[in-house]
């Protein structure tokens, strides 16, 4: 699945379990409890990297990438546009 594909499929999935009716400030707070979930689950991992704890730790990733899409979504952003343009900007950046 591409980041188009992903940016539907977040968009469908939120209407039908009534996620779009939250605002882009409520979206943005709970991407950042994800963030802190994440956090959470890597310092779990730094401890205890078992197969489990990986596992939960990918599961936290995608709660936290599907809320930046979903965030998205409610700002009219298109994320594989946002994506290819950024990379070119990288590609031509020096960080020196």
């Amino acid at each position: 699945m591409n980041a188009s594909e992903f940016q539907q499929y977040v968009r469908a999935f939120s209407e039908v379990k009534g996620f779009d009716t939250s605002t882009i400030e409520q979206r943005m707070l709970y991407l950042m409890t994800e963030v802190g979930e994440l956090a959470k689950e890597v310092l779990s991992v730094s401890f205890h990297p078992d197969a489990e704890r990986k596992a939960n730790l990918g599961y936290e990733m995608y709660d936290v990438v599907w809320n930046i899409f979903d965030l998205a979504n409610k700002l009219d952003i298109d994320l594989e546009k946002a994506f290819s343009e950024k990379k070119g900007i990288n590609d031509l950046r020096n960080w020196d």
